[in-house]
């Protein structure tokens, strides 16, 4: 399907021709047969490659068939692309450099560039970064550039499932430098299944003639098998991260039924929420603009008392922020989360406290009741 480039659109023509016109069989001058036009977007504007393309003139030439494209449109882009090599390089490096959104990429392409690509082709384009990034890791010669001085290599191996029940991406890395060597997605991490990484990570080793000096993991049973068999001698070392988190299992474990029962005690965020937004009804509150909305609220709650409304949205903040507190599970086993929860609702505790103690003000309003059962709340938390 052809594409459909933006009318308005100013493209520089780039001429191209091949650089040797004689050709190399027959000795001949070759002639030009067409041309070809090849559209693309660079940071500097469209251009637009015209490509003389050339073919020998002699029939009895081996190249009679063969058609002769210049060099320097791989220089500026690769074959059937919208885009230069600046570009490429240009959404490689704010991917995964920057880590930008696909839709950010492409804002910033049309804001600042006119460039116009859909989500689908960045993302096509962002995939072709990522394996011409990985081959160029994985390329030999570069890795013995880099190993040259080091005699020996530490290793470790763990899996990454997204989900449970999908392929499990097994990574090996080299500690040293830091590097990724290479990974390969498994159904199953027996261990036949999981040979051919270790029989690769001591072929990469004997490439670079390094010698292994330790591996580390979270001990599967697998990788204990394999690492004996296929390393013998070489250390294998318990991952401190996953050595961390089986010895905290069962402070987790009381973590965890401390946030059950603090849960189960904060009851009736939502009750006092209906009652404070409860006015002409739900329906015809959301309706009306915020500030109009308030003025509802203050009128229907409170008559005419409006200087009650400030503590209405307190009401409300306070409801706001038991519940980030409560829906909070983020953490690690030196941060439980039912710790930093415990934490957090006793500020909300002396909060209450000193809001009840305070009272400025003469005026009651109606939400008292509701900060007296919060604060009996707090209370028992």
């Amino acid at each position: 399907m052809a594409r459909r480039w933006p009318k308005d659109l100013a493209w520089t023509p780039v001429l191209l021709d091949v650089k040797d016109p004689w050709c190399s069989l027959c000795g001949r001058r070759m002639h030009v047969c067409d041309h070809r036009h090849h559209r693309i977007y660079t940071l500097e504007g469209p251009r637009l490659l015209v490509c003389r393309l050339l073919h020998c003139p002699n029939r009895s030439c081996p190249n009679i068939h063969r058609t002769f494209s210049p060099e320097g449109e791989m220089i500026l882009t690769m074959p059937r692309w919208v885009i230069g090599w600046d570009v490429f390089c240009w959404l490689g490096h704010r991917r995964f450099a920057r880590h930008w959104s696909v839709p950010q990429m492409r804002a910033e392409l049309l804001d600042s560039y006119r460039i116009f690509l859909s989500e689908d082709a960045i993302e096509d384009y962002l995939q072709r970064y990522q394996c011409m990034l990985a081959a160029r890791q994985q390329d030999p010669v570069r890795l013995r550039r880099e190993y040259r001085t080091t005699r020996q290599v530490r290793l470790c191996i763990d899996g990454l499932q997204p989900e449970k029940g999908h392929e499990t991406l097994y990574v090996v890395r080299e500690l040293n430098r830091q590097r990724v060597w290479f990974a390969q997605a498994l159904l199953s991490s027996a261990s036949q299944e999981i040979r051919p990484l270790f029989v690769q990570a001591r072929d990469w080793a004997k490439r670079l003639r390094c010698r292994v000096r330790l591996w580390m993991s979270d001990k599967q049973d697998g990788f204990v098998t394999m690492i004996a068999k296929e390393f013998p001698g070489v250390v294998h070392r318990y991952c401190a991260n996953h050595f961390l988190r089986d010895l905290a299992k069962p402070v987790l474990e009381l973590d965890s039924h401390a946030k059950v029962q603090m849960r189960s005690k904060i009851r009736g965020l939502r009750a006092i929420e209906r009652k404070v937004l409860h006015g002409r009804g739900p329906d015809h509150l959301e309706e009306r603009p915020p500030s109009r909305r308030k003025s509802l609220l203050g009128s229907s709650l409170l008559g005419s008392h409006a200087t009650a409304e400030p503590a209405l949205e307190v009401v409300l903040d306070y409801c706001a922020a038991v519940r980030g507190i409560i829906n909070d599970s983020q953490g690690g086993p030196l941060r439980p989360p039912g710790l930093r929860m415990s934490q957090a609702l006793a500020e909300v505790q002396r909060s209450l406290r000193r809001n009840v103690r305070l009272k400025k003000g003469g005026t009651r309003n109606v939400c008292w009741n509701d900060w007296r059962s919060a604060s009996t709340r707090a209370e028992a938390w």
